[in-house]
């Protein structure tokens, strides 16, 4: 699974924003601001990867456990799919 094309994450005054570019501007209304870890998972949906690489990269990056960094990022994951910005 991967980030659809169309999607660019930008920085704005200190804050990360998923902005649509292209086509994807007329069809996706809004911007996401993300956190830091919103940033860090989106980061990875760039490229195709698993929920499991994502959480495994977390637990490096950050001090969590794995079960929690993959609970987040499924959570993540789905409010992605919600918007429509994930290519299965």
């Amino acid at each position: 699974m991967k980030i659809k094309d169309g999607f660019m994450l930008q920085s704005v005054a200190g804050a990360d924003i998923v902005v649509p570019v292209g086509e994807k501007s007329i069809s996706f209304r809004g911007m996401l601001t993300l956190n830091e870890v919103g940033s860090f998972v989106f980061k990875a949906l760039l490229e195709e990867t698993t929920p499991e690489n994502i959480a495994a990269s977390i637990t490096e990056e950050y001090r969590v456990d794995y079960e929690t960094a993959l609970a987040d990022v499924n959570t993540f994951i789905e409010k992605l799919r919600e918007k429509d910005l994930i290519d299965e």
